[in-house]
């Protein structure tokens, strides 16, 4: 398959922008600059082509960028699939689990919000290939984590989130007060 190399440059840079999307949009593989934008055009043409699924396995190091990486081809997908006025759906499933994000991320050297799972994004096209939903799915869980973290890492941040607020009188409804040293 097709292998691509991103580097994460922690800034915005205008490479990601609607005008690069619409250039990549309908070129051929090899055409242009390698590019996410031209890996997910490649896996759109093939499902629209021969009506098969299709996937993109982003993946890389702790802060290389996977999830911003997978935010831009969701943001192609529903551009060329002219859904994303319509359902803005890369903002939808990757704010559909804000929970999870609090129990699944932790604070890294190398990145204050770093996803300590896989996520598994599964986007639904109808017959005219416009995105008509998408689910989310983790896994791997970094157990470890829970009690070991390295030299200026924290746990995960649920952890922080439920201490700053053990004070609070909601927190009773938990029943995780006996857990806690109020």
């Amino acid at each position: 398959g097709i292998v691509l190399v991103a580097i994460n440059p922690y800034e915005q840079l205008p490479i990601y922008e609607q005008d690069v999307i619409y250039a990549y949009s309908g070129q051929n593989m090899g055409d242009m600059d390698p590019h996410i934008f031209a890996v997910a055009e490649e896996a759109y043409k093939q499902m629209a082509r021969d009506e098969k699924n299709q996937s993109i396995i982003v993946s890389g190091e702790s802060g290389a960028g996977k999830t911003v990486s997978a935010k831009y081809a969701m943001r192609f997908f529903a551009t060329v699939g002219g859904s994303a006025s319509e359902t803005n759906i890369e903002a939808k499933v990757l704010a559909s689990s804000p929970i999870m994000e609090a129990i699944g991320n932790a604070k890294t050297t190398r990145n204050d919000n770093s996803s300590r799972f896989g996520k598994y994004i599964q986007i639904g096209f109808d017959k005219r290939y416009h995105i008509i939903g998408a689910n989310m799915r983790t896994y791997l869980l970094e157990k470890s984590r829970v009690v070991f973290q390295a030299e200026d890492e924290r746990n995960y941040h649920i952890f922080y989130q439920l201490c700053a607020s053990a004070s609070l009188p909601e927190f009773k409804d938990f029943g995780l007060s006996k857990y806690f040293c109020l």
